[in-house]
């Protein structure tokens, strides 16, 4: 028990006063940098929260304790009991917060958090029933008190050891400076503790918080202007947007992309960086600026506080020219206004991105309602494949096999084709390869539909040896992508079982790759799958990148002519004679030699000529639906 005037005596409220004062600085800076909202990131915020409360519950105690006689006893325990739980509750979440930063195994995570809510719950519950029971802090009379400040203080050295044993056992789980950091905080913590208890003082307890916390805000969640262009970090932007959509407020987006800077990793020159520093500034009220790369940047315009925003990002446009005029370095600038149809920020991110990719050097776009309907369609393609790809069905009815009838010049007859990939999905109805596969490739999705492919055109070329029909072969194209995949040939051969049909039935189409570890990956996989009897296609000879010695290496058994090259025989005799040379060579050397995009008779003909072995192309058919294929095969007994 202890008296009143010594109790309040030893309390100064500038140190509670200092305590909000710095959280609203934080919560102001949180604010004006447009922070990640990830879970960590509010659990932060809420330890913020329990904070500032503890400091406002305490200030208040002390004032009501100092007056005992006119304040009512029960708001002196409530705010006793506030600041209490605020403190454990602050304490409960740092100990949480740590373990999440952790990346921990989720059996050691479920027992930390058991213990953070078990040792929060009893101290918790324990501080109140003293407060109920006369235990723990009580008012004896108007002159004398029970502090019962031990409650409180093995609640706060409780966790505080947790955390210390977190990060001594757990500590490799974080990066090291951090570690050492939060260590330094914790530190200085117990410091200001021992000297406030050495000096019988009570004014800095709640302080102890702030110095993990700003540890955290500076190491795991800062978000610092550029101070050259007035920028911020390119992480803010999508929680920017995101706000302003919460909150229904328009906006206008400008991104601009220099491309020269972008190219060459280059800083902006003083003169670039100060013009950029004042448009951002001046030319909008209230606009953010982010620095999304060395060359890209956004600003984003509240529509709200700028009525005027049409006459100014003219002359935004205006001052732009300006300095275009004086630098001439290539661009782009893509300018667009939120809309209801689309509410998430990463949609306008990637819509952004879309638009840019299919813009002109120096160009200033604003995007229309086209470029919206465009991007949908891409992002209903992008969504379709990422569920095929989940799926991971290879009787997926959205992945269509059409082929093409090859004539075979040595039989007179159709005995082998090509599969082509196709989609059909419910939206948009078919969908060519030119519009999907670059999508698929981009987002590592190509694979799953080659397996698709691969599969259908197997169980098409069962059902036709079922039927009695003659096919030498169905080709399938695959990407160096397919061919990096670290179980392709395991794949493609359980595949073929699976599908029970002869491995020469089967052929892989390969576009030459130049890339030297590309190479060696493809000839160890075309040498592996060369022993089941697989046929193998060199795929657009004649575009790109050929070389000779390297096809050479490979167990290619036919080359396929590019379209480009029947084309190009026909515009003149040397060029005739130049491909007529080249499909000799191959002739010579036992590869058979196919020419693609073979149209009319003069095509045909001239191809004869040129030793083909097979042709392809609209002369005979345009890619058809493969169980249509049955139309140009004839029967009989298969070799």
């Amino acid at each position: 028990m202890v008296d009143i005037t010594s109790y309040v005596n030893g309390y100064s409220p500038v140190g509670d006063i200092m305590v909000m004062a710095i959280v609203i600085v934080l919560a102001i800076l949180i604010h004006v940098t447009y922070i990640n909202q990830s879970n960590e990131f509010r659990m932060f915020k809420v330890i913020l929260l329990c904070t500032i409360m503890a400091a406002i519950s305490n200030l208040f105690f002390r004032q009501c304790i100092s007056k005992i006689g006119e304040c009512p006893e029960f708001l002196i325990y409530l705010c006793k009991y506030v600041t209490h739980f605020s403190v454990l509750l602050a304490l409960a979440l740092y100990l949480l917060y740590i373990k999440s930063q952790m990346k921990l195994s989720e059996a050691i995570g479920r027992r930390i958090d058991f213990v953070a809510v078990g040792v929060f719950s009893i101290y918790a519950s324990v501080d109140l029933l003293g407060m109920l029971f006369g235990f723990g802090f009580s008012i004896i009379d108007k002159e004398n008190i029970q502090p019962g400040q031990y409650i409180a203080a093995c609640g706060y050295l409780t966790f505080a050891l947790l955390i210390l044993f977190i990060l001594i056992r757990y500590g490799k789980h974080m990066y090291r400076p951090v570690v050492i950091a939060l260590y330094c905080a914790i530190f200085m913590s117990f410091l200001i503790t021992g000297i406030q208890q050495r000096h019988s003082q009570k004014s800095f307890t709640i302080s102890t918080l702030l110095f993990p916390a700003i540890a955290i805000m500076y190491l795991m969640h800062s978000n610092p202007y550029d101070l050259d262009t007035g920028s911020l970090h390119a992480d803010s932007l999508s929680e920017s947007i995101a706000t302003a959509l919460k909150k229904k407020d328009d906006l206008l987006i400008f991104f601009l992309h220099i491309m020269d800077v972008d190219k060459n990793r280059s800083k902006y020159s003083k003169g670039m960086s100060d013009k950029i520093r004042e448009v951002s500034t001046y030319a909008f009220k209230g606009a953010n600026l982010f620095q999304i790369s060395e060359g890209k940047m956004v600003l984003t315009v509240r529509i709200a506080l700028n009525s005027d925003y049409s006459a100014r990002t003219d002359k935004v446009i205006e001052i732009f020219n300006e300095q275009y005029s004086i630098y001439r370095l290539d661009y782009r600038m893509v300018i667009i206004r939120t809309i209801e149809s689309i509410d998430k920020a990463e949609d306008y991110i990637r819509l952004i991105e879309y638009v840019e990719n299919r813009m002109l050097i120096n160009e200033i776009h604003y995007v229309n309602d086209e470029d919206i309907d465009k991007y949908m369609s891409h992002k209903y393609i992008i969504e379709q494949l990422a569920d095929i790809n989940s799926r991971r069905d290879l009787r997926d009815p959205r992945v269509l096999v059409y082929c093409q009838p090859v004539y075979n010049l040595e039989t007179g007859k159709f005995d082998t084709a090509e599969a082509l990939m196709r989609l059909r999905l419910e939206n948009m109805g078919m969908v060519f390869p030119d519009r999907f596969i670059p999508i698929a490739e981009k987002h590592n999705y190509i694979h799953m539909l080659s397996l698709i492919i691969f599969s259908k055109t197997c169980n098409e070329i069962r059902r036709l040896l079922d039927d009695n029909y003659i096919i030498k072969r169905i080709s399938v194209n695959f990407s160096m992508l397919d061919i990096k995949e670290k179980n392709f040939c395991e794949d493609i051969t359980r595949i073929i079982r699976d599908a029970g049909i002869p491995f020469d039935k089967v052929a892989i189409e390969i576009t030459e790759s130049q890339n030297e570890k590309d190479f060696i990956a493809l000839k160890e996989k075309l040498f592996e799958l060369r022993k089941s009897g697989i046929t193998f296609y060199l795929d657009d000879f004649g575009t790109g990148y050929s070389n000779l010695e390297r096809i050479m290496e490979l167990p290619f058994d036919i080359i396929k002519f590019d379209r480009s090259l029947v084309i190009a025989s026909g515009a003149d005799n040397k060029s005739k004679t130049m491909v007529s040379h080249m499909a000799h060579m191959f002739d010579d050397m036992d590869y058979d030699v196919l020419y693609e995009g073979v149209e009319d008779d003069t095509d045909q003909n001239r191809c004869k000529e040129m030793y083909a072995r097979y042709l392809q192309g609209y002369k005979y058919s345009k890619p058809i639906p493969i169980d249509q294929l049955s139309e140009f095969l004839e029967k009989g007994k298969n070799d």
